[in-house]
């Protein structure tokens, strides 16, 4: 039995070994070629050890001061769509866990069913109507598309993660003479605080390096990173590897150092329910 339980730890590390060798490996040699000259980056046999170069870092500075204003704009619209999917997915959540109904619980499997659909499908039909609206090229359109593709997922995580919360505290609280503002606010909130970060890692990841939504509905004023990037490996001039490294490095690493800081909130956002009886 104990001989099962070790080749069980083993075969289990080997697993989380290769799993993390598979992943960090090219963000790994993302990062190395940043630092490489151009002809280095791609030589045969692959240079592991070479001395460091930050004039990629300087050209991308000279020659594309575009991707910090584009940075800036990703910043702007990851932090109103998190903030945005937050308060709705809270309220939400809470509503589907206090309440019951048939309306209620048909609008919980259409949120599930809205989560199946491609953005592609509803991407070009929302064209004409976002300028109409005046929107397009707006920080504020992609603000609600990012928010309202993460509602749904949101929603259900933030309604597992208020349900563990006894409806008697709500109760106590009710006779004490608080509102359901108050209820929310003060009792709620804190104790669903690991679900909302949960929550947030999932949107920010995806508003950061999200692509599609930015093509097609900015232009200049709210053109994210991503964009730039991919006008990088666009130029007409032709492409200068060790700067698109460079940016992909700076746009990489502070998403990467955030989920980094919050994956115990993360796996427990995806564990959420899994073993409640």
């Amino acid at each position: 039995m104990r001989r099962r339980t070790t080749i069980g730890v083993i075969g289990k590390a080997v697993g989380l070994t290769l799993f993390a060798v598979w992943s960090l490996v090219p963000i790994a040699m993302i990062v190395m070629a940043s630092f490489k000259a151009d002809r280095d980056i791609f030589a045969v046999p692959q240079r592991w050890l070479f001395t460091p170069t930050f004039v990629n870092y300087e050209n991308l500075v000279l020659r594309w001061s575009d991707f910090f204003r584009a940075l800036f704009n990703s910043l702007i619209v990851t932090t109103g769509a998190t903030l945005l999917a937050l308060a709705v997915s809270t309220l939400a959540g809470y509503a589907y866990s206090r309440y019951r109904g048939r309306t209620l619980a048909f609008s919980a499997f259409f949120l599930i069913f809205i989560r199946l659909i491609p953005p592609i499908v509803i991407t070009l039909p929302l064209f004409p109507v976002v300028n109409m609206l005046g929107l397009s090229d707006t920080h504020l359109v992609l603000i609600i598309l990012y928010a309202t593709f993460f509602v749904s997922l949101g929603t259900l995580v933030m309604r597992t993660f208020i349900d563990q919360i006894p409806r008697e505290l709500d109760e106590a609280a009710a006779v004490d003479g608080a509102s359901r503002g108050q209820i929310i606010r003060k009792i709620v909130l804190p104790l669903s605080a690991q679900g909302m970060i949960a929550v947030s890692v999932f949107v920010i990841v995806f508003a950061w390096n999200e692509f599609l939504f930015a093509f097609i509905f900015t232009a200049t004023r709210a053109k994210t990173a991503p964009l730039v990037i991919s006008e990088m490996i666009g130029a007409v001039e032709g492409v200068e590897w060790g700067v698109l490294f460079a940016a992909s490095t700076v746009q990489l690493v502070p998403v990467l150092l955030f989920v980094v800081l919050a994956q115990k909130h993360l796996i427990a956002g995806l564990t959420a329910g899994a073993t409640k009886g």
